[in-house]
């Protein structure tokens, strides 16, 4: 195959000149034949397979770089997230890099994003190792396989883990880079066997791209009911995003990252990528279904030497242990991948210090603030060297992938909430009766009491109000939900350690959106 001469004309197109054996879009059968004839994973009870990352068990944030050309000079909100990079730099990396290939065996796949016929997108995975092309297999979309290869190629990620930057040669922080040519439709990635960086590359991309098409794209999982009713979830990593719209009485429209456009939301992607740190099939059977098929990928997990059984529990290598399955594993999907404009929206908070409500219903106004925030916290455990709870805010829930000012997404999601008349709850699946420590982790159960009142809307005309210092408004009473948990004040033992904390949190809210208030 790799001998037909077309095939090496778009090989050429990328400058890879004379790579050994190219594996061109290989079927998911087929690659996980390749991992397992290369001993790159260990295959596990029920055919999944398993593989570790080395060192980098998540992404590189300090290591993501944007090319600063005339494409990306006035438009790309420059800073700590966006770091500027040469383009005569990029250049001569590109090119070392394509010397490292000269030789080596790759994998290259024909992949599209975005479900929605108007905003599909092509692009082309070159890796050089199996099972990378297979997590790019699991998590985008695949197209008619009469329209492989691509004539067209729309955007290109080129995977190298086996290269190693030289800092003061290349201009990069670390051996380690990942880098967004926006100008030429490029990610290169080298230095890191952390597979999330291919996805991540692809979605900080399309960010870029789609608000210039009228799309609002967002960091969110989205799912509807028999009747075509589509609800979505902001939220950061740990916060429920993927357990709440895996919802057995509704249809998974995605997991992650949607658009959405004049006429509905629409999934990006074609898979999941899954935490899976203390899964089980008791509190999540669709993902532990998903997640123990075969063609699955799982990453960074201890697989037991004397049952061959996945320990989901082992945090010993990372707590961010990641599932990458095919949506199609999942039983509940909406196969077109597209939906109607939303009228029920969550922004998902894991609140650390016992102070917000489990569900407020937001403003307008309020929903702008909150996503401007994107406000969560992180426990001790999770992370090495954080001993307490710690606030932390990614605008828009995303900020590591949001190419333009937070303001450019900000105001559309203003416009969607305006024109489409969707009411917005912030949803608080954390801590309650006190801080991380003294209080205890709101139940799943009654959080997903609270979700199905929303979309039910039954909460909508429930009675509301206000809570003091943060104004937000809370229902008084919901089908399934202790009224007393509705009100966090009533759950601490002391209400005067509750508004102590609760102004301390108010006062770090308005101190982090100073910088939005003009």
């Amino acid at each position: 195959m790799e001998a037909n001469p077309d095939l090496a004309t778009q090989l050429h197109r990328h400058g890879i000149l004379n790579p050994g054996k190219v594996h061109w879009n290989l079927s998911a059968d087929e690659l996980y034949a390749e991992i397992v004839n290369r001993e790159e994973g260990k295959v596990t009870e029920g055919d999944v397979i398993v593989v570790t990352t080395g060192k980098h068990t998540g992404r590189s944030p300090q290591d993501r770089f944007i090319v600063k050309d005339s494409t990306t000079q006035d438009s790309v909100d420059w800073g700590a997230v966006n770091k500027p990079f040469g383009s005569e730099q990029f250049d001569k990396l590109y090119e070392r890099v394509m010397d490292h290939l000269e030789g080596m065996e790759l994998f290259a796949k024909d992949l599209c994003v975005c479900a929605h016929p108007d905003y599909k997108m092509s692009i082309r995975v070159i890796t050089e190792l199996a099972w990378h092309n297979l997590f790019a297999t699991n998590l985008f979309v695949c197209p008619d396989p009469s329209d492989v290869p691509h004539s067209n190629v729309e955007f290109t990620v080129i995977d190298v883990p086996s290269f190693k930057a030289d800092p003061e040669r290349d201009g990069t922080r670390t051996e380690t880079f990942i880098i967004l040519n926006l100008e030429k439709k490029i990610a290169l990635i080298g230095g890191t066997y952390y597979a999330g960086e291919i996805k991540k590359s692809v979605f900080s991309s399309l960010n870029f791209f789609l608000p210039d098409k009228g799309v609002f794209p967002m960091h969110c999982s989205a799912n509807k009911d028999a009747d075509g009713n589509t609800a979505i979830f902001f939220g950061l990593s740990g916060t429920g995003k993927t357990t709440l719209s895996a919802d057995p009485d509704r249809w998974l429209i995605g997991d992650d990252e949607h658009g959405w456009a004049s006429d509905g939301v629409f999934n990006f992607e074609g898979g999941c990528y899954a935490k899976v740190i203390r899964l089980s099939s008791e509190t999540e059977p669709d993902i532990y279904k998903a997640s123990t098929m075969r063609g699955a990928i799982i990453e960074n997990v201890v697989v037991d030497g004397s049952t061959n059984k996945i320990d989901f529990d082992d945090d010993s290598l990372t707590e961010n242990t990641r599932s990458a399955y095919p949506i199609t594993h999942l039983s509940k999907i909406v196969p077109e991948g597209v939906g109607a404009n939303p009228k029920t929206i969550f922004m998902l908070t894991f609140d650390a210090f016992g102070v917000l409500p489990p569900i407020s219903k937001l403003t307008t106004q309020q929903a702008m603030y909150y996503f401007l925030l994107g406000y969560t916290a992180k426990v001790a455990g999770t992370e090495r060297g954080v001993d307490e709870p710690q606030a932390t805010f990614s605008t828009c829930f995303g900020a590591p992938f949001l190419p333009r000012h937070p303001m450019v997404y900000a105001k559309m999601l203003g416009e969607k909430l305006e024109e489409h008349n969707a009411t917005v709850w912030l949803l608080n699946t954390g801590i309650t009766g006190g801080p991380y420590g003294v209080g205890s982790r709101i139940p799943l159960n009654e959080t997903r009491a609270l979700v199905r009142a929303a979309l039910a809307g039954t909460l909508q005309k429930a009675s509301f109000e206000v809570v003091d210092i943060l104004g937000l408004q809370v229902p008084e009473h919901c089908p399934g939900v202790s009224d007393e948990l509705l009100e966090p004040r009533k759950c601490w033992p002391d209400p005067s350690e509750y508004d102590a904390k609760a102004g301390e949190l108010a006062a770090r809210f308005a101190e982090v959106y100073k910088k939005y208030e003009s």
